[in-house]
C-alpha cells in the first residue's frame, strides 16, 4: 500500500501540471478547451524529435516543448479562440472539438500512426528508499513538475504579466480600465495553459509512447483532475492531480489495470453530481 501511495504521488504530480493548463485556460478565458490533450501530444512529439535528431533528453526537451507550444497556443488564441470568447458556449465547444480533430488528423498525416518511444539511460532504473522502490523516470518527471509548478506560482504572483492574468481572470473590464491589454493577456494565458500541458507530455515520454492518438488516454484524466479541484482553480488542479494519481495506483492493487479509467469515470460523475464546484475549491 505504501509503495502504491508513493507511485500515485509521483504520477499525480505530473497529472497536476498537465491539468493545470486546462484549468488556467478556463479560469482566465472562460473556455473549456477540448483540444487540450492534443497539445500534450504535440509537446511529446517535439521532445521525441529533439531526442531522435539531437540526442536531447526529454526532460531537457520539455523546455523546448514548452516554448514551441506556447507560441503555437498564442497564435491559436489570437486567430481562432478570440473569435468565440463572447459567443455562446456551444460555439466554443464546436471550435475546440474541431481544433482537436484537426490537430489529431494533422499529426496522423505528418507523423503516421506508429507508436514512438525514447531510449534514455535511466529508463529502467530506480532507487531503493527504506525498502521501497522509486522508479527513476517517474521520480524525475515528478521533480520537473514540481519545479515548473513553483515557477508558475512565482510568475503569477511576482511578475506584472502574471498579476495581469490574475486580474483579467477576476474582472476583465476592471483590468482594462487599469491599463491591462486584455487581448494580449488572453493570448499569453492560453499559450501558457497549453504549454504547461505540453511540458507535462514531454517529461512523461520516458515511460509513455507517443502517437497522434495519445491524447485520448488523457482526456478523461485531465477533466477528472480539474473537476476534483474546481474548474478554473490552478491550485485545485495540482492537488486533484495527486488525488487521481493515488486513486489510479491504489486501485491497481485490487483490480485489473484496465479498470483504472473506469474508477476515474465514477469519480468524475460522482463529483459532478454531488459537488460540481469541486472537492477542493471552496472546501
Amino acid at each position: 500500500m505504501i509503495q502504491a501511495l508513493i507511485d500515485g504521488i509521483l504520477l499525480g504530480g505530473v497529472y497536476g501540471v498537465i491539468a493545470t493548463g486546462l484549468s488556467l485556460v478556463f479560469g482566465v478565458l472562460g473556455v473549456v478547451n477540448f483540444a487540450q490533450a492534443e497539445f500534450l501530444m504535440l509537446g511529446m512529439y517535439v521532445a521525441w524529435f529533439a531526442w531522435h535528431y539531437f540526442g536531447l533528453d526529454p526532460l531537457l526537451g520539455s523546455v523546448l516543448s514548452f516554448v514551441i507550444v506556447f507560441g503555437l497556443g498564442y497564435v491559436v488564441q489570437r486567430t481562432l479562440i478570440s473569435q468565440v470568447l463572447k459567443a455562446p458556449p456551444s460555439a466554443q465547444v464546436f471550435l475546440t472539438v474541431g481544433l482537436m480533430m484537426a490537430i489529431e488528423n494533422g499529426a496522423l498525416m505528418l507523423f503516421g500512426s506508429d507508436f514512438r518511444s525514447v531510449n534514455v539511460p535511466y529508463q529502467m532504473a530506480g532507487f531503493r528508499v527504506m525498502g521501497l522502490f522509486v522508479s527513476a523516470p517517474y521520480f524525475y518527471a515528478f521533480i520537473a513538475a514540481v519545479v515548473l509548478s513553483i515557477l508558475l506560482w512565482l510568475f503569477l504572483e511576482r511578475t506584472w504579466t502574471g498579476r495581469a492574468i490574475r486580474a483579467v481572470a477576476q474582472d476583465a473590464m476592471a483590468a482594462t480600465l487599469n491599463g491591462v491589454d486584455t487581448n494580449r493577456t488572453y493570448g499569453i494565458a492560453f499559450g501558457l495553459g497549453v504549454a504547461l500541458t505540453a511540458f507535462g507530455g514531454a517529461v512523461i515520454l520516458p515511460y509513455i509512447t507517443v502517437s497522434p492518438t495519445v491524447g485520448q488516454q488523457f482526456v478523461v484524466l485531465m477533466f477528472t483532475v480539474v473537476v476534483l479541484g474546481g474548474l478554473g482553480s490552478v491550485t485545485g488542479a495540482l492537488v486533484g492531480g495527486v488525488v487521481v494519481g493515488i486513486v489510479q495506483s491504489v486501485s491497481a492493487l485490487f483490480f485489473p489495470i484496465q479498470l483504472q479509467n473506469f474508477f476515474l469515470f465514477i469519480i468524475f460523475i460522482a463529483v459532478l453530481a454531488l459537488r460540481p464546484q469541486g472537492l477542493i475549491k471552496g472546501a
